[in-house]
């Protein structure tokens, strides 16, 4: 006689296996039909520009590698109706900040000698902080510590001050980033 009660869902299980396979397969290619292009173009834009900035091939790919890891888990989540009504709200208010972030970075951009590294850091932060709520229960810790690489690798306020130096070494990169948070806005994407 069992004390404890089996618990079993192949729903489960087979959600487990997707987030299992997505991991050690998250490279461009294998995701891109979860990732559509205007993400991808972005995504590549940022790999050059952590790779230039660090100076670390092997970091710059592990940061993107992490990227695409949470967005594809997330997404993954969504679609298998994973959330809690309070999660949603949660998921509602991550992505009116990510909105609030691609806004002012745009702005940032097109308007000279407006950027500040202070707001956009604290977005980004906003936007990690969020996100990790929304996760808590339903990613491990590895994938966590993965949210907090991203978001901190990318709201280090002199990365983001070379990023948006007028005439510095990332401008065209910046250009490229612009252009593709300004298409995801228009779709609604974010």
């Amino acid at each position: 006689m069992k004390t404890t009660m089996d618990h079993f869902s192949s729903r489960d299980t087979a959600l487990k296996v997707q987030k299992k396979i997505l991991s050690s397969m998250a490279t461009k290619t294998s995701v891109q039909m979860f990732i559509d292009d205007t993400t991808s173009e972005i995504l590549d834009e940022l790999y050059r520009v952590s790779k230039e900035y660090s100076g670390n091939k092997t970091e710059a790919h592990k940061v993107v590698k992490d990227l695409i890891k949470i967005a594809v888990k997330i997404g993954l989540l969504f679609r298998n109706n994973r959330f809690s009504t309070e999660e949603l709200i949660l998921a509602q208010d991550f992505k009116k900040k990510l909105h609030q972030g691609a806004m002012t970075a745009i702005s940032f951009y097109e308007v000279d000698f407006t950027f500040d590294k202070t707001v956009m850091s604290e977005l980004l932060t906003g936007c990690r902080d969020l996100l990790l709520r929304l996760v808590n229960s339903h990613l491990t810790p590895k994938s966590h510590g993965r949210i907090n690489h991203v978001f901190n690798h990318y709201a280090d306020p002199q990365l983001l001050t070379r990023l948006y130096q007028p005439d510095g070494p990332f401008r065209n990169n910046l250009e490229h980033i612009c252009k593709g948070l300004n298409k995801l806005l228009e779709d609604g994407t974010i």
